[in-house]
């Protein structure tokens, strides 16, 4: 395993405390988190708080390694079955997409891992980052907390290019022994 995902393991572990083997598999794993998230809590939901077409700014740019002024999928949304489990945000690079799957994405709610499924996309995950942070307002008002939230980034590799980038983040609270 990367020196990074390690280290961001541990220091986590030292300074918000133990973590559960459900929460280090979500943190760290190069497959599909909504099929991770079936397993553990069934069948999960995305509810889609924001998607909308933009322009790559120079952060977009750099962490999709595209052209400032490209269009970029910004997608927010909950992955949740009765309560919300994991917030996510993902930047696309729509040029990088084929036709059939540009369009299930603007239908919004079908989990990302579901889409790359249906269109056979031979891909695989790359985790950047692990860490923690405070919980934003938004945040706290979506998870109904101020516990600590455990979160990565990760970008989904198709045809050695970067796909989509992800941001991924959940409460300490959830998914513990």
């Amino acid at each position: 395993m990367d020196k990074n995902i390690l280290g961001g393991i541990t220091n986590i572990e030292k300074e918000v405390g133990k973590l559960s083997n459900a929460q280090k598999i979500l943190l760290t794993t190069d497959g599909s988190v909504t099929t991770i998230l079936d397993v553990i809590r069934g069948h999960v939901t995305i509810e889609t708080l924001e998607q909308k077409f933009v322009k790559a700014d120079p952060e977009m740019a750099h962490l999709l390694k595209i052209e400032e002024g490209e269009t970029v999928n910004y997608r927010v949304v909950v992955i949740k079955t009765e309560e919300p489990l994991i917030y996510a945000i993902s930047l696309i690079a729509v040029e990088r997409l084929e036709n059939d799957m540009k369009e299930d994405l603007i239908r919004a709610d079908i989990p990302i891992g579901r889409i790359l499924r249906k269109h056979n996309i031979e891909s695989r995950r790359e985790v950047k980052s692990i860490y923690f942070e405070d919980p934003s307002p938004e945040i706290r008002e979506i998870f109904k907390t101020k516990s600590p939230m455990l979160t990565r980034t990760y970008n989904i590799i198709h045809k050695d290019q970067i796909l989509i980038w992800l941001l991924e983040t959940f409460p300490y609270t959830h998914f513990q022994d």
